[in-house]
């Protein structure tokens, strides 16, 4: 039977969801925010009109019910004379059907009510007392909703002989008052629309703005990565600066690291050469006895195993590192010292310390190890008798990690001044490698240059032999 293709699963098929950018991050917490904010204000301003509104026809009622008391009169025999039509604090009180409404009720059953409200049923109004007043709504009548406003007064006869009770009521619908507040509304919400698209587009170009470093960032990278530029630009908001440095300080590193394998690859086949012609030149040579051939050849083999695994140590520094952990010293030293002493057991040396509780080296653990380890078995060889030992840490304001001294004496003869500048000249192959003080020295002058530090070869002050001291830089 053929075979079936397999078919790709849904996750096979589904590609992972690109993240969404910072601007777009910004964008929609900006516009969900602004929309909160917006609505909030449109609500609030919202009731604020509605209350003032509120306020506003209370007054508004309560003046055209004063307005109808002042224009009453009672005559001798207690008829109410409510005032003529042509004297109406508003001319829809005359309109039937208006919404604004006027009605008097008073002792033995007499009710008056103006044109607007003939033929709508007021029978839910009670009488007040003279001076006492209400305001109600918006309650469910007959007619629809109403707010009203109602007033109780007594009003003297035309001789004074007696006063006459009266409660004047003025009603308004709701449909009226909402449509008022409506057309607010709609304005406040055309307005706050309007006021959130401009904002909305400052917004975006004011995070366009913003992101322009974040984008320079990018665009400079680039050029490191077409080899345009060596580096990131130093001309960057302080928020960046620290991300760029770091940034640059590990582009150094990688070409660092890059330049040192090459320069090992370059030096390690330099250093072959010579052995290589020595045991090519014996074993075709035919001259010389089989026992010499052999024993010259294990001779340039052993050179040639040291030198590999020099070169080998070299290009194995890892340099300084932006994000390297710190790794006490104080421990490490005592490890080294205690294998020295086995070694040189012989010559009795007594290794005494002096470093800071808090000293930490920022780096590879080899690093550190093949530095200390090759400073103090140069000591320890050369000594008399005694090897000090120096750790101290130096703060730097304005940077997360302090800088680092290190130095190690001894007491044995010390190095002429004439010749410190041959002990650290770099480029010195073979054998120079290994005269005198400069048994691993040009490792630990690889190391320190890896960690941008500097390697300071004087005599001791308190020993009067070599001292080899080395600075790290706070970072």
């Amino acid at each position: 039977m053929p075979s079936r293709a397999p078919t790709a699963t849904t996750n096979e098929l589904e590609s992972p969801r690109r993240p969404l950018s910072l601007a777009a991050r910004a964008a929609i917490a900006t516009g969900f925010v602004l929309a909160g904010f917006l609505g909030l204000v449109g609500l609030t301003l919202s009731q604020a009109n509605n209350e003032r509104a509120l306020s506003a026809l209370h007054d508004r009622l309560q003046n055209f019910a004063i307005a109808y008391i002042t224009n009453t009169d009672v005559n001798r025999y207690g008829n109410k004379l409510l005032p003529p039509s042509d004297t109406l604090p508003d001319p829809n009180f005359s309109r039937p059907g208006s919404g604004l409404y006027a009605v008097a009720v008073g002792e033995y059953g007499f009710h008056w009510e103006s044109a607007s409200a003939i033929g709508r049923d007021f029978s839910f109004l009670k009488p007040l007392q003279p001076g006492e007043s209400q305001f109600i709504g918006p309650i469910d009548t007959r007619m629809g909703r109403l707010y009203y406003y109602s007033y109780g007064v007594a009003l003297d006869t035309d001789d004074k002989k007696k006063s006459v009770q009266l409660t004047m009521t003025v009603a308004q619908t709701e449909a009226q008052f909402e449509g008022d507040n409506a057309v607010f509304r709609r304005t406040l919400v055309i307005w706050l629309s309007i006021l959130g698209v401009m904002l909305i587009v400052l917004q975006l170009l004011l995070l366009r703005w913003s992101l322009t470093p974040l984008r320079k960032v990018a665009s400079d990278m680039s050029r490191v990565e077409r080899g345009d530029s060596e580096q990131l630009d130093s001309q960057y908001p302080l928020e960046l600066t620290g991300l760029t440095e770091r940034i640059n300080a590990f582009i150094n590193n990688e070409r660092e690291q890059r330049t040192r394998y090459r320069h090992t690859l370059a030096d390690l086949a330099h250093s072959l050469k010579t052995p290589l012609a020595v045991i090519r030149s014996q074993l075709e040579s035919a001259a010389g006895d089989e026992p010499s051939r052999r024993n010259g050849v294990l001779v340039q083999v052993r050179r040639m195993d040291e030198l590999v695994a020099y070169q080998l140590s070299r290009a194995a520094t890892s340099g300084r590192q932006t994000f390297a952990s710190a790794v006490p010293i104080a421990g490490h030293a005592e490890d080294l010292v205690q294998s020295l002493e086995k070694v040189y057991a012989a010559k009795n040396v007594l290794c005494e310390f002096d470093i800071d509780d808090d000293a930490v080296f920022y780096g590879e653990q080899g690093d550190l190890l093949e530095l200390m380890g090759n400073l103090l078995e140069n000591a320890f060889k050369w000594a008399g008798h005694r090897v000090l030992l120096i750790v101290k840490t130096q703060p730097s304001p304005g940077r997360q990690r302090p800088g680092l001294r290190l130095s190690v004496e001894d007491d044995g003869p010390g190095i002429a001044e004439d010749k410190i500048d041959k002990v650290l000249q770099r480029g010195v192959r073979g054998d120079e490698r290994v005269q005198g003080h400069g048994i691993g020295l040009s490792i630990v002058q690889d190391i320190v240059h890896a960690y941008q530090g500097e390697l300071v070869v004087d005599r001791s002050p308190e020993f009067g032999g070599a001292r080899f001291s080395v600075k790290l830089a706070a970072s």
